[in-house]
């Protein structure tokens, strides 16, 4: 799989906010996440004195956020999961945006994705899946395997990671409704075989949809348009 975070200016490293909570999700790798909480005034009253939200007062749903390749810079921090956290936050949807474990060709990153989607559904009533890139085709294998997961959105994924690592032969097993945004110059990632997966699905009767956008791989310059095309669909579906 060929990727690249160029152009992101993510810091990578955060300073927890009082609408943040920095997360360890449980399980056999140190996988380590930001727990970006709904923005004051969306769907529930915060008391003035204070940033947090008493214990009625919290989310009903999450958007478990996937970060691009570990090995080419990809981190919680990425411009694109910032973006998308921000426009669920907005209409009170709490988001995740997590690191994954030590590298492992793929294979320990999804069970890192498993994980953090377990770790949201023991707190939320729905939790959503969203990545950009290498974080995008894992959200898809994973939404294919897991019946619960309430939404996905999958930003500029790849065909496959490795040949049983194959977001195409997942796309059909999505049950969740599934969005795939992807740029019209990408020449970094091999979106083609994604998109027209998700068009077969569509004509099988799948609530499916792909939307192409005018921009590279990065999106670089159209963090407004990232926002909104994944971003939407998100809260359309865990905003109800």
């Amino acid at each position: 799989m060929t990727d690249d975070t160029t152009g992101d200016t993510g810091t990578g490293g955060e300073t927890d906010s009082p609408a943040q909570e920095s997360v360890v999700v449980p399980g056999g790798r140190d996988v380590r996440g930001t727990l970006d909480r709904a923005a004051r005034g969306a769907n529930h009253a915060v008391d003035d004195d204070t940033d947090h939200r008493t214990s009625d007062e919290t989310a009903d749903a999450c958007v478990v956020a996937c970060p691009p390749h570990p090995q080419h810079r990809g981190h919680r921090g990425d411009d694109r999961l910032v973006a998308v956290s921000e426009t669920v936050r907005a209409a009170g949807i709490d988001c995740l945006r997590f690191d994954y474990g030590d590298w492992d060709e793929g294979y320990g990153e999804r069970a890192d994705v498993r994980a953090a989607v377990d770790w949201a559904r023991e707190r939320y009533d729905c939790v959503g899946l969203f990545g950009f890139s290498f974080g995008a085709t894992l959200s898809l294998l994973v939404a294919g395997e897991d019946r619960d997961v309430a939404v996905v959105v999958a930003l500029a994924p790849t065909a496959r990671i490795a040949s049983d690592l194959d977001a195409v032969a997942a796309v059909p097993s999505v049950t969740a409704p599934l969005r795939v945004v992807y740029g019209s110059r990408d020449d970094v990632a091999d979106c083609e075989p994604v998109v027209a997966a998700v068009a077969d699905a569509r004509r099988a009767g799948a609530d499916a949809e792909t939307r192409e956008l005018a921009a590279d791989h990065f999106f670089v310059g159209q963090t407004d348009q990232v926002a909104a095309a994944a971003g939407e669909p998100l809260v359309s579906v865990l905003a109800e």
